[in-house]
C-alpha cells in the first residue's frame, strides 16, 4: 500500500521516493494543522503497526508496546507544527526553498533505554522538495512486510546494523525513543531544536531453534580439495548458525571457508546444499576480470590500455566523441570510464535498469554520452554497462567467443563443471552478473586468487594481474574507506582493534567471495536478500562479529 492511501489529500508519486528533481522554484509554505488529532499530537512521533487512512486514524491506532519479531510492520507517524522547509528556513533564512532542500533535512536520534544509540543526518534527497514544503503529518515505514521503497527502511537498517541497534534491542523489554531535529549544512552544520519525539516499549522475541540448526555441519570428502584439521572457535560459528536460523541474519544460503588452501567450513541454510547453483548477481563481473587477464596474457587483446576505438566503429553510435574513443579497458574495469552512466543514480541515462529492457546492451552503452564532470581513470561511478562492454570485447577477441574461452581457460582447469551463465539479448555470456555456481566452486575461484592465480601447479591467471585486480586501484567511497580494483572491491574489516585488508567479489543480495591479503583465508557467503537494504550490512556484521573472530585465534 502506497502513501497516497494513507493521506488522501496527498497525491504525488514522490512521497515515498528518495528524491525528485525540482524544475521550478517553490514558495515557502509554513504548512497547517490537519484537524484535532494533529493538534493534540503536535511535536510528537507515534508508532503504529498498520496503515490506516488519515480520516479513520484515531489514538487507538497508536502503539505503546510493540513485539519485535519476523514479518511485522512498524511505522512512525510524525506530527509537525510546521513543514520541514519552514524549520530549515528558521535556521537559514537567506536560502530559497529549493536551496534548503539541497542543504538540509532531519537529524534523527535513536535512544534505547535512555542511551543515545545512533544519530544520523538524513540525506537531503529523502523525499521530494514539494513534499517537504507541503506536509506536516506523514508516515515513515521502518519495518514493512511489503518491502516498501522508502528512506525510513534504510534508516532503520543503518540503526540496527551500523548503529548498534540490534545489540541494544537484545531479547527482552526496552524503551525505544526517537527524536527529530532540522539541520542545515552549508559552510557549517546548524542543528535546530527537537521538532518531534516519541517513544514505544519494544519487546524483542527471539525464535527458539533446535540443536540441529546450530550444530556445525560435517564436510563430505571433495575430490582434489583436502579438508582442514585446523582449529577455530566453534562456539562463534554455532552462535552465527543460531542467528541465521532465527532470521536475525536473513536469506543466507551458504558459508564456505578455506584456510591454507584446505576446506575448513561448509554450512548451508534455507534449503540450499552443496549442489545448489547460487545466483550471485554482480559477483559475475569479477569473473569477467579474470577472463580479461587471461586473454591479455595470451595476446588476444593487446593491452589493458586498448581503447574503445580499437574495437568499435564509434561513428555508428550516438554521441560520438574523442573522449569516448579513448575510453580504455582499464577504466572500464575500474568503473572510471567517464560515461554518463551511474547505477547509483536512478535518473542517470546509463543506469543499468534502463539497459536491461533494451534489445542490444552494447549499443545502449556505446550510445551514451560522456560525462564532462568526470575524469576518466580517476572518478569512480559504478557502471554495469561498462562490464557489458568488457564482455563484448572478450567475445570478439577470445578464440571461440567468451563462453567457450572461459570454459577452456578457467572453469576446466579449476574442475568447475556445474555452472550456468545468463545471457545478453545477443546471446553472449552476461558479464553484468548472474553467473550461477555452487558455493564450493565459488570458493575455488577465491582460492585461485589467494594462490596468486595458480591451481594444482598450473598458472591460470598471470600473478601480476591478480595483484593489480585485488589492489586499491581507485577510491570507491572515501567515507566508507572502500576501494576498487579490476571488477573487485577492496576494504578492511576490524577485529579486536586490528584491520584486515580484503579484496572481494560482491553481488546484490549479499553474495560475496572474500580473499584476504594477510590471512590465509578465503570466505564465500551466498544469500538471496536481493534488493534488500540489509543485504550487505548483515554480511559485514557476520564477518566482523562471528566469522573472522572464529578464525583469528
Amino acid at each position: 500500500m502506497k502513501a497516497k492511501n494513507f493521506f488522501p489529500f496527498i497525491l504525488i508519486l514522490c512521497i515515498l521516493a528518495f528524491g525528485c528533481k525540482e524544475e521550478e522554484p517553490l514558495m515557502l509554505n509554513p504548512g497547517e494543522v490537519k484537524g484535532e488529532l494533529h493538534e493534540a499530537n503536535l511535536g510528537k512521533i507515534k508508532f503504529t503497526d498498520a496503515i490506516v487512512p488519515y480520516a479513520k486514524l484515531t489514538e487507538k491506532n497508536f502503539l505503546s508496546t510493540f513485539g519485535l519479531r519476523d514479518s511485522v510492520n512498524l511505522n512512525l507517524l510524525v506530527f509537525l507544527a510546521k513543514t520541514q522547509t519552514y524549520f530549515l528556513h528558521e535556521l537559514a533564512p537567506e536560502l530559497s526553498v529549493n536551496e534548503l532542500c539541497k542543504k538540509g533535512s532531519y537529524q534523527i536520534s535513536f535512544y534505547v533505554d535512555g542511551q543515545l544509540t545512533y544519530l544520523e543526518n538524513l540525506q537531503t534527497g529523502a523525499g521530494s522538495c514539494w513534499f517537504r514544503n507541503e506536509v506536516t503529518v506523514f508516515r515513515v515505514p521502518l519495518l514493512s512486510t511489503t518491502d516498501e521503497e522508502h528512506w525510513g527502511r534504510y534508516l532503520w537498517i543503518r540503526f540496527l546494523k551500523k548503529g548498534g541497534g540490534e545489540k541494544a534491542l537484545s531479547e527482552g523489554t526496552h524503551q525505544l525513543k526517537i527524536e527529530m531535529r532540522p539541520y542545515i549544512k552549508a559552510d557549517s552544520l546548524k542543528v535546530g531544536p527537537i521538532i518531534a519525539e516519541g517513544a514505544v516499549q519494544i519487546n524483542t522475541i527471539n525464535k527458539i531453534v533446535a540443536e540441529s540448526e546450530i550444530a556445525l555441519q560435517p564436510i563430505a570428502p571433495v575430490e582434489d580439495w583436502p579438508i582442514s584439521e585446523a582449529t577455530f572457535d566453534e562456539q562463534k560459528i554455532r552462535a552465527l548458525n543460531e542467528k541465521i536460523a532465527q532470521n536475525f541474519f536473513k536469506d543466507i544460503t551458504s558459508i564456505v571457508v578455506a584456510r591454507n588452501g584446505e576446506l575448513l567450513l561448509e554450512e548451508y541454510f534455507n534449503g540450499a546444499n552443496r549442489n545448489t547453483l547460487h545466483d550471485t548477481r554482480s559477483v559475475g563481473k569479477s569473473f569477467a576480470s579474470t577472463i580479461m587477464g587471461i586473454a591479455l596474457k595470451e595476446g588476444h587483446i593487446k593491452s589493458k590500455m586498448a581503447t574503445l576505438k580499437d574495437f568499435y566503429k564509434l561513428s555508428e553510435y550516438n554521441n560520438n566523441s574523442n573522449a569516448k574513443g579513448n575510453v580504455s579497458i582499464q577504466s572500464l574495469l575500474t568503473m572510471s570510464s567517464g560515461f554518463m552512466g551511474s547505477d547509483m543514480d536512478p535518473d542517470s541515462p546509463g543506469n543499468e535498469e534502463k539497459m536491461y529492457p533494451t534489445s542490444n546492451w552494447v549499443k545502449f552503452a556505446l550510445d551514451l554520452p560522456m560525462d564532462g564532470q568526470k575524469t576518466p581513470g580517476k572518478d569512480f561511478d559504478y557502471f554495469t554497462a561498462g562490464a557489458i562492454l568488457c564482455g563484448d570485447i572478450l567475445n570478439q577477441k577470445a578464440p571461440g567467443g567468451l563462453e567457450t574461452y572461459a570454459a577452456k581457460k578457467l572453469f576446466q582447469p579449476l574442475g568447475i563443471k556445474e555452472y550456468q551463465w545468463q545471457y545478453t539479448p545477443q546471446n553472449v555470456a552476461n558479464t553484468a552478473g548472474g553467473l550461477q555456481m555452487n558455493a564450493l566452486n565459488l570458493a575455488r575461484f577465491g582460492q585461485l586468487y589467494k594462490n596468486g592465480g595458480a591451481w594444482n601447479g598450473q598458472q591460470i591467471i598471470p600473478k601480476n594481474w591478480v595483484e593489480e585486480s585485488l589492489s586499491r586501484q581507485i577510491v570507491a567511497d572515501s567515507t566508507e574507506n572502500t576501494f576498487y580494483g579490476y571488477l573487485f572491491w577492496n576494504k578492511s574489516y576490524t577485529v579486536a582493534g586490528k584491520a584486515y585488508e580484503v579484496a572481494f567479489a560482491s553481488g546484490n543480495g549479499g553474495n560475496k567471495v572474500f580473499i584476504f591479503k594477510d590471512l590465509p583465508i578465503v570466505v564465500v557467503i551466498t544469500a538471496t536478500a536481493f534488493g534488500q537494504p540489509f543485504a550487505h550490512f548483515q554480511v559485514d556484521q557476520m564477518m566482523e562479529e562471528y566469522i573472522l573472530p572464529a578464525l583469528i585465534l
